[in-house]
């Protein structure tokens, strides 16, 4: 049998009555305080909004470094259709791939959301 690909997509929430969308799921709306979200799954496509490089290997535990050893990554959050930013891991050849609100698609969801440049997923898949 074939293997099975499912494309990863970020699950939130929206309210009934303002349209507010928040992440992660929530059962209040933080907008207008109502218990009246229900379950949305956000685009997969989105914009860097803002980004910084991490250039120091997080404190561990939580952070397990990689068998190969610490390379700086960036982490920003990224602009989605929605309207709401979600902050991510970014993926990227070269940092400069993030500047001028670069498209970036979702490539994973655990442990935390992380995103990948046009250029990064040409080149990797």
């Amino acid at each position: 049998m074939g293997e099975t690909h499912t494309a990863p997509a970020l699950g939130a929430s929206r309210c009934s009555h303002c349209s507010t969308v928040a992440f992660p799921a929530t059962s209040l709306c933080s907008q207008c305080s109502r218990p009246a979200m229900s379950p949305v799954a956000l685009s997969t496509r989105g914009t860097v909004w803002a980004y910084t490089v991490q250039r120091f290997a997080p404190k561990s535990p939580p952070y397990v470094p990689p068998p190969d050893g610490f390379s700086p990554f960036a982490v920003g959050y990224v602009e989605l259709p929605e309207g709401i930013r979600v902050e991510a891991v970014l993926d990227c050849h070269d940092f400069d791939e993030l500047d001028d609100g670069a498209p970036v698609t979702l490539v994973a969801t655990a442990p935390v959301p992380r995103f990948a440049t046009d250029a990064y997923l040409k080149e990797t898949r």
